[in-house]
C-alpha cells in the first residue's frame, strides 16, 4: 500500500487518514521530519492495516455503470443509453432523466464514468435544495432551535458542519441516507448551535432531542461520503 507523507503549516501534530481510492495519507508538521513521521507510521501499522481493509471493502461498493444501468436517486430515476452521437448528453424530462454516452468511449472508461456520476451530483443537488430547507426549518421549530444560514454542498469529508456564526452546511449526499439519518445529521448540527464542541455536554444535549443518536451515529459510520 503506498503512504503518501505531504508536510503542513498548519498541523501540529501527524496525522494519519485513509481515504476510499486515496490511501493513506500523513500530514506531518513543518518543526517534524520525515524521519519521525515514518517512525511514527511503523507504531501504528495495525490501526492502518485494520482501517485500510474497512476502505477496500467500501470501495467494493462503488457502482460501475453500464449501458442499461437504471440508477434511483430520491425522487429521480437515471437511465444510462448508449448514443451514435460523438458526445454525451443527457435529457431530464420530470423525474427521468436520460443519459446518453458516446459509442466513441466505452462506458467504462473514467471519463464516462465521472460524467453519469457528475450528472447524479447535480440531481442530488437539485433533490437537497428542494427537500433539505424545508427540513432543517421543521426540526429547528421542533426542538426549538435558531441557526443563520443553511448552505448545501458537494461535500465529500463531513454530513454536515456547523459555524461559530451557526451558519449549518449540509452535504448533498445526505439525500442518499434515509430519513432517519438525515433527520440525525440536521439535528447534529442543530445542537452545534448551542455547544460548539463534542464534549459530554454535547452528547447529552443531543440525546435530549434524539433519544437513539448514539445508535443513529453507529448506523452513519456504515455509509461513505465519496463511495455510491
Amino acid at each position: 500500500t503506498e503512504i503518501n507523507f505531504k508536510k503542513s503549516l498548519k498541523a501540529r501534530n501527524i496525522s494519519i487518514k485513509i481515504k476510499p481510492f486515496e490511501g493513506v495519507i500523513v500530514t506531518v508538521p513543518m518543526f517534524l521530519s520525515f524521519k519521525i513521521a515514518e517512525d511514527f507510521v511503523k507504531s501504528k501499522m495495525n490501526w492502518i492495516n485494520k482501517n485500510l481493509n474497512k476502505i477496500q471493502t467500501q470501495e467494493k461498493l462503488q457502482t460501475t455503470f453500464s449501458i442499461g444501468t437504471i440508477f434511483q436517486t430520491r425522487f429521480h430515476s437515471i437511465n444510462i443509453n448508449s448514443t451514435l452521437l460523438a458526445k454525451n448528453s443527457f435529457v431530464k424530462e420530470n423525474k427521468s432523466i436520460e443519459i446518453y454516452i458516446s459509442d466513441n468511449n466505452g462506458v467504462q472508461s473514467l471519463e464516462n464514468q465521472l460524467y453519469i456520476r457528475n450528472i447524479i451530483e447535480q440531481t442530488w443537488r437539485l433533490e437537497a435544495k428542494s427537500y433539505l430547507p424545508n427540513r432543517v426549518d421543521e426540526i429547528a421549530i421542533k426542538h426549538n432551535f435558531n441557526y443563520q444560514k443553511l448552505s448545501i454542498k458537494n461535500t465529500k469529508t463531513r454530513w454536515g458542519s456547523c459555524s461559530f456564526k451557526n451558519n449549518i452546511n449540509l452535504s448533498l449526499h445526505l439525500m442518499r441516507l434515509n430519513e432517519d439519518l438525515i433527520d440525525y445529521v440536521i439535528l447534529h448540527e442543530l445542537v452545534h448551535t448551542k455547544v460548539k464542541n463534542h464534549s459530554r455536554e454535547f452528547w447529552s444535549t443531543l440525546e435530549q432531542h434524539c433519544p437513539n443518536s448514539k445508535y443513529l451515529d453507529r448506523k452513519l459510520k456504515n455509509y461513505s461520503l465519496r463511495i455510491f
